[in-house]
């Protein structure tokens, strides 16, 4: 039993938290790449393998206890996501852990072996619908939880990363961060990935609990294509991409959350954004250096130890900066599908690191 934290309230009956902590580990050898103190926050080994545990988790928790304060609603708990990347698994993964029954909506395009890895974690059924994740989306809620309610079922929407709930159980991660870091040292930079904002929104959640508030950098990171938190921070509104190119397609919201937007305008935060090439190479390359396979959605993030990329945009960098790099993991990734993207990618990643050499 993973002992309680206090995201879960004392009246609540002891219940197994779908999260664990993870180790922040200082890396000697990226250390010596970047030319700064670089700490790896390994949400890799989450049970889902993502960072995604921790804030579904979270909402999955606060769902059960509100369904149990609720003396009137006796109907039984069943999980609802339209996410199959690591937001449905994390859903399907913590509900099988939790004891309830889940089910998520896929679009068609989605392939055989994500809805076999999402059936092997318990989910109850995978259901594909629509083009695209709106379409999966809109047919969950307007279609398959009625159906679910009208049989006498209590259909629980578990978003992908739009959730206060969401972000609360993100923030997890920096109260970890602060109790690991080596003698109470506060980092001066964290970088991690979006894609709708979850994630950076946690962060952000985070940093304001433990009194860190625009005292640490926040690098939050995207990839050409996928990059709708940086081109609304540029137009100064919410943008919706007319479609994701980038093959991060974890990092695929056409439109980042409003909350996400808001914390970015912070003075602390510096969005950056990165060629598919630079996020591919850091993969096959984190995975020579730190034997960790993670997915293009997380390698944008690793890529910024890389080349000299963190000297450009972390403010006051120099050899004693602390900086936080979140592995967020990600199930979408296998050696045949990192081979792939090395025989379409090397050549342009080897170009953009010459390119960064020479104006370093």
């Amino acid at each position: 039993m993973i002992e309680r934290n206090h995201l879960e309230a004392d009246a609540m009956p002891p219940v197994k938290q779908p999260w664990i902590e993870t180790p922040l580990l200082e890396s000697t050898i990226l250390s010596k790449i970047a030319g700064c103190r670089i700490f790896l926050k390994l949400e890799n080994l989450q049970p889902s393998s993502s960072f995604k545990s921790r804030g579904i988790g979270n909402l999955m928790l606060k769902s059960i206890r509100e369904q149990s304060e609720s003396a009137a609603d006796d109907r039984p708990l069943h999980f609802y996501s339209s996410s199959g990347g690591n937001a449905g698994l994390a859903c399907v993964t913590a509900a099988t852990s939790l004891g309830y029954a889940s089910s998520v909506v896929v679009p068609t395009s989605t392939d055989e072996a994500t809805i076999a890895k999402l059936l092997a974690a318990g989910a109850s059924e995978v259901i594909s619908h629509g083009d695209s994740w709106f379409f999966a989306d809109q047919h969950l809620r307007e279609v398959v939880i009625p159906a679910a309610e009208a049989k006498g079922e209590k259909g629980i929407y578990i978003h992908p990363f739009d959730h206060p709930y969401i972000w609360e159980g993100a923030g997890t991660m920096v109260e970890e961060i602060k109790k690991q870091m080596p003698e109470g040292e506060k980092p001066d930079g964290i970088v991690c990935s979006v894609g709708g904002g979850g994630l950076f929104s946690g962060i952000m959640h985070g940093l304001d609990r433990v009194g860190w508030a625009d005292q640490v950098q926040v690098l939050p990171v995207e990839t050409l294509g996928a990059d709708s938190l940086a081109q609304s921070l540029q137009k100064k509104e919410l943008v919706t991409l007319p479609g994701i190119t980038s093959v991060a397609t974890s990092l695929g919201a056409i439109r980042v959350a409003e909350n996400a937007f808001r914390q970015a305008q912070r003075p602390a935060v510096t969005s950056v954004v990165l060629d598919d090439a630079e996020a591919c190479a850091a993969c096959w390359r984190f995975l020579d250096d730190e034997r960790i396979l993670v997915e293009p959605a997380c390698g944008a993030s690793v890529a910024l130890a890389y080349d000299g990329r963190l000297k450009r945009v972390l403010k006051g960098f120099g050899p004693d900066s602390k900086v936080v790099i979140v592995v967020c993991g990600g199930s979408k990734i296998s050696f045949d599908l990192l081979n792939t993207y090395r025989d379409r990618y090397q050549q342009r990643s080897e170009e953009l690191a010459r390119k960064y050499e020479q104006e370093n």
